[in-house]
Order: structure tokens, then sequence, then C-alpha cells
């Protein structure tokens, strides 16, 4: 472990060393667009080997757990420095990562980082580069499930800023979507697992406009998971005759688009639920009547799987 940790810290001094470097590069009279081409080659491979170091971390925290933090805190100076609002987004995106992994293979015991990591995920929620939303999104998921109700008023703060991520105009463009799409995944863990101090019912309507999250493999079954465990409950919003066509949409776009693996539990779950549908032989047909043939088709084919 002694000799990784060496390896990680060397590779995190050189990081700053290189950005220090370009930095100084570009403010020289001899810089121009040919010096600009190879420095931003330069930080393209930076932000690889950053890349590299949070996947080892990550390695390191999903096997030890909250045992790793003591050696985790020998890093800390360069992980805090990543996170200095006059960063590089792509620094502040991978910190935040390695945070994430912090809170979700810790669990409570990540409190002991609070003070360092709370504030840069709130406030990355409000980037403006969708990759630092996306990192700050999963760590608001991670942080519900995980952190325990210690953080119950954080998870109510990041509603509303988690909420505003999703209701950008174009929020599903290709720039946008992993963001909205973590967004969406971060609230249905709030509302699972962290919801003491929100206003669930009405958090959970919003919610439910907000689907589908098709893209996301990762997060696309805890979304699943709670839509159909609310159906299964009988949750108000979702109980009304007018609310099983949407219901019934959104599970053929999900089976469409395999949203979630055949292999999931949570496939089952979507299945049971669409059977359950079908057992009012006339209300299924009614809603199968407003979706398209795909659509219907892809309810079909999961059904008989």
């Amino acid at each position: 472990m002694t000799e990784v940790l060496r390896i990680l810290n060397k590779l995190l001094t050189e990081h700053f060393e290189r950005a220090t470097e370009r930095r100084q590069k570009r403010a020289d009279e001899d810089y121009d667009e040919v010096v600009e081409e190879q420095l931003a080659d330069e930080d393209n491979e930076d932000v690889y080997g950053l890349s590299r170091v949070a996947d080892v971390l990550h390695a390191l925290l999903s096997a030890y757990r909250d045992h790793f933090y003591p050696h985790l805190d020998h890093l800390l100076p360069h992980l805090v420095q990543l996170l200095a609002p006059a960063r590089p987004y792509t620094d502040r995106q991978w910190a935040i990562c390695i945070f994430d992994d912090v809170i979700e293979f810790g669990g409570p015991a990540c409190v002991k980082y609070k003070d360092i990591f709370l504030e840069p995920i709130v406030n990355g929620l409000r980037d403006p580069a969708p990759d630092v939303r996306q990192a700050a999104s999963y760590g608001c998921g991670v942080l519900a499930q995980f952190g325990g109700e210690q953080f119950a008023g954080t998870c109510a703060q990041v509603v509303p800023l988690l909420a505003a991520i999703v209701s950008e105009p174009d929020c599903r463009s290709i720039e946008k979507l992993s963001a909205t799409e973590n967004a969406i995944s971060a609230v249905a863990k709030i509302i699972k697992y962290n919801h003491s101090q929100i206003n669930r019912d009405e958090t959970i309507r919003h919610w439910l406009t907000w689907l589908p999250v098709v893209e996301d493999a990762e997060e696309a079954p805890h979304v699943y998971e709670l839509l159909c465990e609310l159906a299964a409950g009988g949750h108000p919003a979702l109980a009304t005759p007018d609310a099983l066509p949407r219901l019934l949409a959104l599970l053929a776009e999900a089976f469409l688009r395999d949203a979630v693996p055949e292999t999931s539990p949570v496939y089952a779950q979507m299945v049971n639920l669409v059977r359950q549908i079908q057992s009012n032989g006339e209300l299924f047909s009614a809603c199968l009547m407003q979706l398209s043939n795909e659509h219907q088709q892809a309810l079909s084919q999961a059904l008989s799987a």
C-alpha cells in the first residue's frame, strides 16, 4: 500500500506541476496557435492520467471501504487542491468523482470529510460544465443512499438544484443527458432512502414528470425500482386511471431502449407491473391503443421473455 500511495502522490504532484508549466507557456510572448495545440494535447493527456488515478482510488475504496480512509489522508492535500474553484473543470470533475466513491464505499463514516466535499458537490450542481454537474448529481445520490440521516438536510437542500438541471430546455441534449439522468436518479434515491426533510409526495409528483431515464445503465435500475415500488404501493400520483397510460408508456420506452438489463431484479419488477396492469383487460387495451407499434412490440417481448 505504501508504494501505491507513493506513486499516486507522485502522479498528482506532477499533474499540478505540468499545469503550472502550461499556464506559464500560455503567458509567454512566444505563445501562438501552434503552441496552444501542443498544450491542448498535454491537457488531454493530464486529464486521462487523472482519470486513471481516480480509477485506482475507486478500486481501493471499493475493496477496503472506510478502512482505506487513513491511507486516503496522505493524498488529501492534492484532492483539496483539485476541488478549488479556480482549477480546470476536469480537475473538479475527477475530484468530485473520487469523493463520490469515498461516500459510496465509506457509508456514514464519510462524514469525516464532509467539510471538504459537501460545498464542492452542492456548488457542482450549478457548474457550467455538464461533466461536473453529472459527477455532483451522482454524489448527491450516493450521499442519500449511503450517507445516512446525518445528511438529510443536505438532501433536502439539493432537490431544487437537481430539479433545475432537469428543467433546462435542452436537458436531453447529448452534452447534458448524463447530468440530467444522474439528477433524476439522485432525486429517486433521496425519495427512497433519505426523505425525512423533504415533502416526499410533492417531490414524487415532480419526479414522475421527469421520466424516462433510458441511457444510463447504472442509474436506470434505481429509477425504475422506485417507479415499480410506488405503483405497487398505490401511491396517489400513480393510482388514478389517467396515470396508468403514462406508466405503461414509460415502461414500454424502457423496454424498447433496453434501459434495464434483463438479468436485473428490477427488470422482473417491471414485467410484473405490466402484468398487473394487464389483468384489467379493458384498461390495458385502452392504454395500448395510445402506444406506437414499436412500444407495443417491446411490451409484448418483455411479457413473453
